[in-house]
């Protein structure tokens, strides 16, 4: 499991987001300089400014737009097991997208053409905005499919994992209702991850993130039948969506509301639920009553 010497998945984390940032940024405008050439070859009889103010103040819009349409994808996520539920909401929010961005960069080119003494007319506003609409949806779209890419493959960098099956001929390589290892699947290459090394575990949807030093191997699961699966003697259950191993547990903080905060030995934090707590609490020998 050691990480060959390097730039790893821990040092991009750092770079995550402006990565992301400048790679929407260059592809943006990267495609507004592009369509500004090829709309200035297709309008060559009027003004040489008129084309790259009509594709820049598009682009512009797009740029400003973007951060809603993370939040919509964050919020109602389009993968496999929620498109269903999650493309009703894409497609309700297409509109608001794109009146936003018409509206906008109408404003951009009126902006402009008054600075330089001319009047911008937009048309007919309804078949218009049809025409824009349709572009928007496919501006949308990509926007979300991009999102996906830059997701997988940092999923694929970072690695995923699965229970160990028994082979096609012979006994299993350990019990499987209590396995002892998980596979790792990382970049095409495959490790055995030791269950004691999990230090704590986060329901994500149909998956649970396994968190092993700095990495997350997302696993196809419920937290029940994880829980299930692990030695109870290490593992414990403090909120509905969390699981810790009890040899990565520094400190136990209680809070006010009567939860409590988990902090790990990596400096992680995890919330511990009123449920949960007492029965941590009993794990350490001390009564649930106990103040």
């Amino acid at each position: 499991m050691s990480e060959a010497a390097g730039f790893t998945y821990q040092d991009f984390q750092r770079w995550r987001r402006p990565v992301g940032i400048v790679l929407l940024l260059l592809l943006t405008l990267g495609n507004a300089v592009f369509n500004s050439m090829v709309s200035r070859i297709d309008h060559a009889r009027v003004a040489a400014w008129e084309p790259w103010t009509w594709e820049w103040s598009s682009a512009l819009l797009v740029l400003a737009l973007i951060p809603g349409v993370l939040a919509v994808d964050r919020r109602w996520p389009l993968r496999l097991d929620s498109w269903r539920r999650s493309l009703p909401w894409h497609l309700l929010a297409t509109l608001p997208f794109s009146l936003l961005h018409v509206a906008g960069m109408i404003g951009l080119r009126k902006l402009v053409y008054g600075l330089a003494g001319w009047e911008y007319r937009f048309g007919a506003w309804w078949p218009n905005f049809g025409y824009e609409y349709l572009k928007d949806f496919r501006t949308y779209f990509l926007i979300v499919a991009l999102v996906a890419l830059w997701r997988l493959g940092l999923m694929r960098w970072q690695g995923e994992a699965r229970l160990l099956a028994a082979p096609d001929d012979g006994p299993p390589v350990e019990p499987v209702e209590r396995p002892e290892r998980f596979l790792v699947r990382k970049l095409g290459r495959e490790f055995l991850l030791a269950a004691g090394e999990i230090e704590w575990a986060q329901a994500a949807g149909n998956y649970v993130n396994l968190h092993v030093r700095g990495r997350d191997y997302p696993l196809r699961s419920t937290m029940a039948a994880l829980e299930a699966r692990l030695d109870p003697a290490r593992f414990v259950r403090v909120h509905r969506g969390y699981l810790v191993n009890l040899d990565y547990l520094a400190e136990i903080e209680p809070l006010d509301t009567g939860d409590a905060r988990l902090k790990l030995r990596d400096g992680a934090e995890v919330p511990c639920s009123r449920r949960y707590r007492a029965q941590l609490r009993e794990r350490f020998g001390e009564p649930a009553g106990a103040a």
